[in-house]
């Protein structure tokens, strides 16, 4: 089934959807009939507004869901939107375990929808957390001051760069993975690079 207003780029993504497919191409149906343009974005079919990312449908094994790349800024009268980990400061998922669930939350997913679109037409944007509130992992705190030109180039990271790094060595409960963590990305940091890159 191709939804008017459907990106063939897009059509492949729901074409080899096994698990979700029906619950995928309501969602499309959907974001689509909100005024939405659909475009492919990390793999996934993300709906945008103007330039603005509003939606993007992704799946779970226990579900799928549309994320919200504003959800925090979003009203949620309905109590749906659910913070994906505690580490997610800004999107939020309204999460659906089967077409009935969509079928029957639909008005609500066009209310979330339309007001996402008015916090992007408004320019509205989340406070993030400042790096600095990120918990530094003793481990690597003594590599930085113990290597100045470390903790220059860690300095010199984006932000979301540093943050990525700061959970990595966090997350790690032993000492020990939390060195062999910081020891084996020294030389990404040096050379410029975050974790994934």
């Amino acid at each position: 089934m191709i939804t008017e207003g459907a990106n063939p780029k897009v059509n492949w993504f729901f074409e080899k959807a096994t698990q979700w497919q029906e619950e995928y191409e309501k969602l499309r149906a959907i974001c689509l009939s909100c005024g939405l343009t659909e475009e492919l974005k990390w793999g996934q079919p993300c709906y945008t507004f103007g330039k603005g990312n509003i939606v993007l449908i992704h799946g779970f094994n226990e579900y799928c869901a549309l994320l919200f790349f504003k959800g925090v800024l979003l009203k949620d009268p309905e109590g749906v939107l659910i913070q994906q980990t505690e580490n997610v400061q800004v999107p939020r998922q309204m999460r659906f375990t089967g077409l009935l669930q969509i079928v029957q939350q639909e008005a609500i997913t066009r209310a979330y929808i339309h007001e996402a679109i008015e916090v992007e037409k408004l320019g509205l944007k989340a406070e993030l957390k400042k790096t600095s509130d990120f918990p530094t992992a003793e481990e690597f705190q003594h590599k930085l001051d113990a290597i100045p030109a470390l903790k220059k180039a860690f300095e010199s990271l984006t932000p979301g760069r540093q943050r990525g790094y700061l959970l990595y060595f966090s997350q790690a409960k032993q000492a020990k993975t939390r060195q062999e963590r910081v020891e084996k990305y020294i030389p990404q940091i040096l050379a410029g690079k975050g974790l994934d890159d």
